[in-house]
């Protein structure tokens, strides 16, 4: 049996793609004997080995875009989310264990960005490290931990790959959320409108989705191919994603895995957690065209 250690990136909603990738490699008889990921990927692999990740799809497969704003705990402080009924339910499913007593050896990512550097979970509380990791600037409220505060791990290391290199595996597998998007063109709003709107999109957005679901959306009485920010959290997490995957560039540069898999960005926006069915599809789509590939070769 193949063994595996499985790197799984940052990017929001796209991090179902993992769930569907985890399922293949399964189905196909890989062995995952060590996860490190960051923000959802951190999730995801927390789930997973917690023994968690099944009952946790069939709950945000059947999950609506009101059900999931339910969720939600608005704030006025920093950040907007507390996501404490979030992190309430994730409980339910997978208790919380501490990272060592795991059966998988696991690394949560997150970012200290008051000594601006990475902090790596690998002992301790899985939910506070999941939590932490997870803490999207701007979106959810940071962990505040002594003297650290602590962010999402995407901020610097969307894709990290080396808490997995000390484990003997026979394949490092990278899963990486910022893949090349295809190139649409722009439309913002009008300099007399507002970019405003909530956290979620307007119902605006809905009308405009194409019929694959995918965010390159077919705008009323415009050409094909046209994408459009219709609120001021579009920009910020497609700034991040920018970001993010530029980061990813010099990870895999830096140390690259045996095998790395692009989930593409215009499969879903960052905020889109009411599309996990189709999302986890792509997920298995790609992982079983990589796998084809890498197994014809060997």
């Amino acid at each position: 049996m193949t063994s595996v250690s499985l790197v799984l990136g940052s990017g929001g909603a796209r991090g179902y793609a993992h769930i569907g990738v985890i399922e293949v490699l399964e189905a196909r008889g890989y062995h995952i004997n060590c996860i490190a990921g960051s923000s959802m990927g951190a999730l995801v692999g927390g789930l997973y080995a917690a023994g968690a990740l099944k009952e946790y799809t069939e709950w945000v497969e059947g999950l609506s875009r009101l059900q999931i704003l339910r969720l939600l705990d608005l704030t006025f402080g920093i950040g907007a989310i507390r996501g404490d009924k979030l992190f309430q339910r994730i409980r339910e499913m997978a208790g919380d264990p501490d990272i060592e007593s795991l059966p998988i050896p696991f690394t949560a990512v997150a970012t200290d960005i008051v000594h601006q550097k990475e902090v790596w979970f690998q002992r301790g509380s899985l939910q506070a490290a999941i939590r932490a990791s997870a803490a999207v600037p701007g979106v959810f409220t940071p962990v505040v931990d002594a003297h650290r505060v602590l962010v999402d791990g995407g901020v610097l290391n969307p894709l990290p790959i080396i808490p997995t290199v000390a484990t003997r595996s026979d394949l490092i597998i990278a899963v990486d959320l910022n893949g090349s998007p295809v190139m649409p063109d722009i439309e913002l709003p009008k300099g007399d409108e507002p970019v405003e709107g909530d956290l979620f999109a307007q119902s605006s957005v809905d009308e405009k989705i194409s019929d694959d679901g995918r965010v390159v959306q077919l705008l009323h009485g415009e050409a094909e191919g046209k994408i459009k920010l219709d609120s001021n959290l579009d920009v910020i997490m497609s700034s991040l994603e920018v970001m993010q995957g530029a980061l990813t560039q010099y990870k895999v540069a830096g140390y690259r895995p045996d095998l790395l898999m692009n989930i593409p960005t215009e499969i879903c926006r960052f905020h889109d957690f009411h599309r996990a069915s189709e999302v986890i599809d792509e997920g298995r789509r790609v992982a079983t065209e990589c796998l084809d590939k890498i197994e014809r070769c060997s």
